[in-house]
C-alpha cells in the first residue's frame, strides 16, 4: 500500500483527501438536479460500481437504495476466489479473509445401500483447486459485505453515501441530446412516502434486483424458465450430531430430497438450503404458504438418522428456482447500434437471474458492474469514445449465458433423487463428479471475453502459456526489489481505472543498456507513439494510464536497482516522489517461479497487457510495440495536446 505521495499526512491512510466539490449529505440538503451517473439499488453491484466512481471527484454520482439503511442479515453469502481476487483491487480482500468462513472442503451424503433411509458420508472433494487462485472461497454476511464498499465509499474523494429511502419508478431518453439525456423519477419510500422528483443523468445503471424498474423502463424484458420446484434457505443457530455440520456438504436422501448446508462466519451460524415441494406448472411458491418449520421439519427427514435442534432462526425466506435473462444489458436495440451508443444499464438480478446454491448470483452480479465501472470512467473522463460502452452488454451478456446455462443444469441434478438424475452412477457419485468438473465455474474462473478491441487474438499466447488472453490475470509469487518484500504480482492492481503492463525480462535481460527491457522502457517514456506519452495528460502521473511492471529472472541481490531504467522509478505526485514499486524478480525463498508457474518464455520474455478489471487484453513480446500502439488506438482518445 502506497501513501504520503502528495505529502505526509496522519491517520488512517485509507482515507483519501476530500474532494472540495463533494456533495452535502446532511439530513435537510437537496438531492441533486442533475448527475453523470445514477445507481439504482444498493446492493452488490451498485455499490461495486459506486465505490470505483466515488474515486473520481470530476465524477459525480449517485446511488439510490428503496429501503431505509443498510440490510442486517440474510440474502447471498458467498463469495468466489476471482472476486476475492477483485477484492484485493478494492482494498479490503484482507479483512473480509479474517472475518469470513472458508470453504475447504465439499463433502457429499448419498442414501447409505445398507440402509437407504439413512445417509452416509460418500466422498470429499477439496473446494479451490491447488494454484488455481491465491485467494480462498468464503463465506460472509451480505450486509457486512455491503459494509465494506460503503467504507470504500466514504474514504473515497467524494464521501460517497446512498441515498436511501429512494427509488427510480421511470425514466426517459432525449436521444436528440449529449447533456444530461436520461431523466429519471425517483419516489420517496420513506418518511415522505409517494413524494417524486426528477434528476437528469448522463448515464444511469439499474441494479434494483429482478423487478427492475430500470429493466422495465427500457424495454427489457426476464425471459427463460422455472424448475417448478420450492426451496427454503435459513441462517440458523442449532445444534446438530452430524458431524460434517462445519464443512459445506451436498445431501441427496432416498425420498425426501435434498440439503445443502453452508458453515457460515463466526463458528456457530450456518445455512441451509432444503428442497421443499414441486410446484404444479402454473403455481406460485407464495400459495404453498411455506414456514420456517416446515423447512426444520424437511431437512430433519432428510438427514435422518442426524437430527438439528434449532435454537434461533436468524433469517429465512421460500423462494423458487428460475432461470432467465434479458436479450440485451442496455437500452439500445441492436438495429440502433451503429447510431447510438448506451444510455441505460441494468447489472445483476436485473438481467440474469437464476438458483443461489451454485453461490454465483452476487459474484458475478458485482463482476457485471466491475466491467462497466472503468468503461464508464474512461468515457466520463475523455480518455476513450462513448462507443466504448457498447462492450458491457457484449461482454457480460455472453457470461451470463454461461451462468444461467450451467446453474439450469446444476439446479436439476440436485433436485433429482439419487438414481433419476442423468449425471449419476461412474464410479462415485455423478453430483460429485459433475460439482469436480465446474470447479473452474464456480470459483468464477472460468470466464474468457472473446476477440474484441478490447481483447486480442491469440498470435503470442505461446509466450506466456499459462495466461490465456481473455481470461483473468492469473497472479503468483515474486518478490519486489527494492525491499526484498515477498508478495503476489497481481496484488498491485487496484480499482483505479488503470490499465497494467507486465513485461517479463527474458534471459539475461538485467535492464541494462542495449536490452530488450531497455528499449521497451524507454520507447515507453519518451516515444510518441507510446500510450504512456499519447495518453497521458500534462500534469498527470506517468502511470496514470498505463502503469508499467517490470519482473526479471535474478533474484533481488543480483539486479542493480540504481540502473533500472528510469520510467521503472518514476516521480510522481505534487512532490515529484520517487516510486521504488515497479520492479520484481522470481520468487528466492521456494513458494514458486513465476516464470515456471505462468508458462512465461524464458528466452524471450514478453508484456501482458491487462485491462483495468483484470482480464488479459494482450500478450506480446518485448519488441511488439507497434502492435501495443495500435491496440491502444483502438480504444483511448489522445491526451489533449498529444
Amino acid at each position: 500500500m502506497q501513501f504520503y505521495v502528495d505529502g505526509f499526512r496522519g491517520g488512517d491512510p485509507d482515507q483519501k483527501d476530500a474532494a472540495p466539490t463533494r456533495r452535502d449529505y446532511s439530513a435537510h440538503a437537496p438531492l441533486p438536479e442533475k448527475v453523470d451517473v445514477l445507481i439504482a439499488g444498493s446492493g452488490p453491484a451498485g455499490l461495486c460500481l459506486a465505490a470505483q466512481l466515488a474515486q473520481f471527484p470530476e465524477i459525480s454520482t449517485m446511488i439510490v437504495e428503496r429501503d431505509p439503511r443498510n440490510i442486517e442479515k440474510g440474502k447471498a453469502d458467498g463469495i468466489n476466489t476471482r472476486t476475492m481476487e477483485m477484492f484485493q483491487a478494492f482494498g479490503f480482500a484482507e479483512a473480509a479473509k479474517r472475518e469470513t468462513y472458508w470453504v475447504n472442503q465439499t463433502n457429499f451424503w448419498m442414501p447409505d445401500p445398507a440402509n437407504p433411509k439413512h445417509i452416509k458420508r460418500v466422498g470429499r472433494v477439496q473446494d479451490v483447486a491447488d494454484d488455481s487462485s491465491e485467494m480462498p472461497h468464503v463465506l460472509i454476511n451480505q450486509a457486512r459485505l455491503h459494509q465494506l464498499f460503503l467504507d470504500v465509499m466514504k474514504n473515497a474523494p467524494t464521501r460517497l453515501e446512498p441515498d436511501y429511502s429512494w427509488q427510480v419508478v421511470d425514466l426517459t431518453i432525449d436521444t436528440d441530446t449529449d447533456d444530461h439525456p436520461v431523466t429519471v423519477t425517483l419516489e420517496d419510500t420513506g418518511v415522505n412516502w409517494g413524494m417524486r422528483k426528477t434528476v437528469r443523468c448522463n448515464y444511469v445503471v439499474g441494479c434494483d434486483g429482478a423487478r427492475s424498474n430500470v429493466r422495465t423502463a427500457i424495454g427489457g424484458e426476464l425471459q427463460g424458465d422455472a424448475a417448478h420446484q420450492a426451496w427454503g434457505v435459513m441462517d440458523i443457530l442449532a445444534n446438530t450430531d452430524f458431524p460434517d455440520v462445519r464443512q459445506k456438504c451436498l445431501i441427496a436422501s432416498k425420498t425426501e430430497g435434498n440439503v445443502l448446508i453452508l458453515p457460515r462466519e463466526g463458528g456457530y451460524l450456518f445455512r441451509m438450503y432444503v428442497e421443499l415441494d414441486k410446484l404444479n406448472e402454473n403455481e406460485r411458491v407464495a400459495q404453498r404458504n411455506l414456514t420456517q418449520d416446515h423447512m426444520i421439519a424437511a431437512a430433519n427427514r432428510i438427514m435422518a438418522p442426524y437430527t438439528i435442534d434449532v435454537k434461533e432462526v436468524v433469517w429465512w425466506s421460500i423462494y423458487e428456482i428460475g432461470h432467465r435473462m434479458t436479450n440485451r444489458f442496455d437500452d439500445v436495440p441492436p438495429e440502433e447500434a451503429a447510431t447510438r451508443t448506451p444510455r441505460v444499464f441494468t447489472a445483476g438480478d436485473a438481467c440474469h437471474t437464476h438458483s443461489p446454491k451454485a453461490g454465483q448470483g452476487m459474484n458475478v452480479s458485482m463482476q457485471d458492474t466491475f466491467n462497466l465501472g472503468w468503461k464508464l470512467i474512461h468515457v466520463l473522463t475523455g480518455r476513450a469514445e462513448p462507443s466504448l460502452l457498447h462492450t458491457y452488454s457484449s461482454e457480460r451478456w455472453a457470461e451470463a449465458k454461461r451462468l444461467v446455462d450451467t446453474d439450469h443444469q446444476w439446479a436439476r441434478v440436485m433436485s433429482a433423487p439419487p438414481g433419476e438424475s442423468e449425471l449419476d452412477g461412474a464410479g462415485m457419485p455423478r453430483i460429485q463428479k459433475h460439482f469436480i468438473e465446474n470447479l473452474e465455474f464456480t470459483g468464477g474462473l472460468a470466464v474468457k471475453y472473446e476477440t474484441s478491441n478490447l481483447t486480442s487474438g491469440a498470435a503470442h499466447q505461446a509466450l506466456a502459456t499459462g495466461q490465456e488472453i481473455g481470461r483473468r490475470f492469473h497472479s503468483a509469487p515474486v518478490v519486489r526489489v527494492s525491499d526484498a518484500m515477498q508478495m503476489q504480482l497481481g496484488h498491485v492492481a487496484q480499482a483505479d481505472a488503470r490499465w497494467r503492463l507486465y513485461a517479463f525480462a527474458g534471459a539475461g535481460d538485467v535492464g541494462q543498456n542495449g536490452s530488450a527491457m531497455r528499449a521497451l522502457c524507454d520507447w515507453l517514456e519518451t516515444d510518441p507513439k507510446s500510450p504512456v506519452v499519447k495518453y497521458t495528460c500534462a500534469g498527470e502521473d506517468i502511470d496514470a494510464v498505463l502503469d508499467v511492471r517490470a519482473v526479471f529472472q535474478p533474484t533481488f541481490d543480483q539486479l542493480d536497482y540504481g540502473a533500472m531504467p528510469s520510467l521503472l522509478k518514476p516521480l510522481k505526485g505534487k512532490l515529484g516522489l520517487q516510486d521504488h514499486e515497479k520492479v520484481f524478480c522470481t520468487d528466492h525463498k521456494g513458494v514458486g517461479d513465476i516464470y515456471d508457474m505462468r508458462g512465461i518464455d524464458r528466452a524471450q520474455g514478453c508484456m501482458i497487457l491487462v485491462r483495468p478489471d483484470q482480464y488479459i487484453a494482450h500478450i506480446l513480446p518485448l519488441d511488439g510495440t507497434a502492435d501495443l500502439a495500435e491496440f491502444f488506438d483502438a480504444i483511448l482518445i489522445p491526451a489533449s495536446g498529444n
